[in-house]
């Protein structure tokens, strides 16, 4: 468990952690020279006859450095509000406070240090004020601890406290992908690169690979330490130290993230619920410069309002925030932002969407979209998402922003009925409405075909906007390749057609093809040019060309050259005469002489049905010669 302190300046929050580990967390020269916390801080601690670590992180109260406190604080599970019984309840207290329940830190303990400095009357007075405080706040009903670290008087009871909740720990975030905060980055000789941090999601290994997020370094961990002591494995909910490999110090900083490799994704836009404090006399306008804390990253940002919108003091409301660097960001991550001077903090949320859509859409359904994110449970959201998303859920971009595993994904993706998609990237639709797009695209074809059954099919971009308008040709084009592995549709070229539907099944072209057949039957190998054909037969070129082509796609005749057309079984006659070339050699190599002379045709003619033969991929062309392949007409 890790636990973070908040409040005052000097109300005691380093002298109570030492009090509590033995550890002094100041370690800055600065610090001890000055006697104030500048930067935050770590100890660890063992409870006595316990197998849990608790880690302390230690924040600074004083209001210049409110940034360091900020980024103690994220990641944490347990936090102790110390507030001193001389002075009671102080600014800082109110803005830790406020920092703390905006994060959604539901889990601590208040502390009234210094109790040896003052009456009874007193503690109880802060005691109060303190309760007061709390209420309507995440830590409302904690439990309030009076102590003195002179005198040691509540330190045991204050220890056994949290012992006890270290022990219930907190929602196992062991079965994602990992994720770590970096908040503090330095170097060691003979080791190199070195952070520390929290560990968000899954765990680390030695030897693991990641990627340091924004940036997109590749590094690998050359070891990790917890408790200044070595260790093989590290995971959520843990702080530890990293030895990275891969990159250079000058090449971390706070706010980077050690990551899976899938969760690399940095955005410049996240969607979010935030909340305005009541505290603040003005609403949030659009485009209110801030500056933005996400676990331990401090950049600055803009909000950014639908239609002119406002948040009005202690009220919440979906947001954008655009920020002017890379930031790595997760659905469900907590956020502070503060004013652009950094004096005060202004509130706060939740990231909804980390991924938003680079494109406006409708405001209504882009509405309906972040209140389906707008939820914990991934599947909720999911099921939600896919109503109101008719292009179908990117699953690509949801794994990613829940940070799922592909087993876990694709098992909710079963749960509510869904059916993946595509793969560049797959999309989500349901079921029912995959199966009624497909019927829908059968019928479409049967009444074309119908009103027009001399057309060979309908072109699939117009069969698209007919059918599924909303779904992207490339999804379209994946449930048309089903249709066709079905065999219910048949598809040439950008023309998708019924299987069995024959452009030529018609009275008119019937005739054509009584007079037709027999001329290109008997002209064999040598074959017939269209204006042969047509000289012949006294049906118009133009006419011929059509019915040629039309009847080339019901595979009777093939079209070898761009006026000559063969019937199928000449072909196969053809590619019979190759096979017999080929067997009499003992490499299985052929040349086209060689067919010349097994087929009576002249080397010109031989060479244009060989190529034919290469396009259908019965013979393949190596050099001079050719082989064949395993397949047949």
């Amino acid at each position: 468990m890790i636990v973070a302190t908040a409040g005052h300046i000097d109300h005691g929050k380093t002298t109570l952690v030492k009090a509590l580990t033995g550890v002094d967390t100041s370690r800055l020269p600065e610090e001890k020279a000055r006697g104030i916390t500048i930067d935050i801080g770590f100890a660890y601690w063992r409870p006595p006859g316990d197998d849990a670590t608790v880690g302390f992180v230690d924040v600074p109260g004083h209001e210049r450095f409110v940034h360091n406190m900020l980024a103690g604080v994220c990641g944490v599970d347990y936090v102790m509000l110390l507030v001193a019984a001389d002075d009671g309840v102080m600014p800082q207290t109110i803005e830790h406070l406020n920092i703390v329940d905006l994060l959604g830190v539901s889990r601590g303990v208040v502390v009234i240090t210094k109790t040896d400095r003052v009456s009874d009357e007193r503690i109880s007075e802060v005691a109060v004020s303190v309760r007061g405080l709390l209420d309507r706040t995440s830590l409302a009903g904690t439990d309030v601890h009076k102590v003195s670290a002179v005198s040691g008087d509540g330190i045991p009871a204050l220890a056994k406290a949290i012992a006890a909740a270290a022990r219930h720990g907190r929602p196992s975030r062991l079965g994602r992908r990992f994720r770590f905060a970096i908040d503090r980055v330095f170097t060691i000789a003979g080791s190199g690169t070195v952070v520390t941090g929290t560990v968000f999601d899954g765990q680390i290994n030695v030897g693991d690979r990641f990627v340091l997020s924004p940036g997109g370094t590749d590094v690998r961990v050359r070891g990790i330490q917890q408790n200044g002591h070595a260790t093989s494995l590290a995971q959520a909910g843990e702080r530890c130290a990293i030895n990275l490999s891969g990159v250079e110090v000058s090449g971390v900083r706070r706010g980077d993230w050690v990551l899976d490799p899938l969760l690399h994704a940095p955005t410049h836009r996240i969607d979010v619920r935030l909340k305005l404090l009541a505290t603040e006399t003005d609403a949030l306008r659009h485009w209110t410069p801030v500056h933005l804390h996400l676990a331990a990253e401090d950049l600055t940002a803009r909000v950014a309002f639908r239609r002119g919108a406002v948040i009005q003091p202690g009220h919440t409301a979906t947001a954008q925030l655009i920020t002017d660097r890379p930031l790595a960001a997760l659905h469900g991550d907590r956020f502070i932002i503060r004013d652009q001077s950094a004096l005060r903090t202004l509130g706060g949320g939740i990231v909804i969407d980390p991924f938003p859509p680079r494109r406006r859409i409708n405001p209504a359904l882009r509405a309906a979209q972040l209140a389906a994110l707008d939820t914990d449970d991934a599947g909720t959201a999911l099921r939600a998402l896919q109503a109101c998303t008719p292009s179908g859920v990117d699953l690509s971009q949801f794994e990613r922003s829940f940070n799922l595993r592909a087993d876990d994904l694709a098992e909710l993706v079963k749960q509510n009925g869904l059916v993946a998609i595509g793969k560049e990237p797959p999309v989500a639709l349901p079921l029912h409405w995959v199966d009624e797009i497909k019927q829908r695209v059968v019928d479409t074809l049967e009444r074309f075909h119908a009103e027009s059954p001399r057309e060979p099919g309908m072109e699939i971009a117009a069969l698209r906007s007919k059918c599924a308008p909303s779904l992207s040709l490339i999804n379209f084009q994946v449930l048309l390749r089903s249709l066709v592995d079905e065999k219910r549709i048949a598809i040439s070229g950008s023309v998708a057609r019924i299987a069995r539907h024959d452009a030529t099944d018609n009275r008119e072209d019937q005739l054509i093809w009584s007079v037709v057949e027999p001329v290109l039957e008997t002209s064999a190998f040598n074959g017939v040019t269209v204006s042969e054909l047509a000289s012949t037969t006294g049906i118009a070129e133009k006419e011929l060309t059509d019915f040629l082509h039309r009847k080339s796609r019901t595979g009777e005749v093939i079209r070898v050259t761009t006026d000559r057309f063969y019937m199928r079984r000449t072909l196969a006659q053809f590619a019979t005469v190759a096979a017999e070339a080929a067997r009499a050699t003992l490499d299985g190599k052929f040349t086209v002489a060689s067919i010349r002379d097994r087929s009576g045709v002249g080397r010109a003619r031989a060479v244009q049905m060989l190529e034919c033969l290469d396009r259908l991929r019965i013979t393949k062309r190596i050099g001079d010669v050719r082989i064949l392949s395993d397949r047949s007409l």
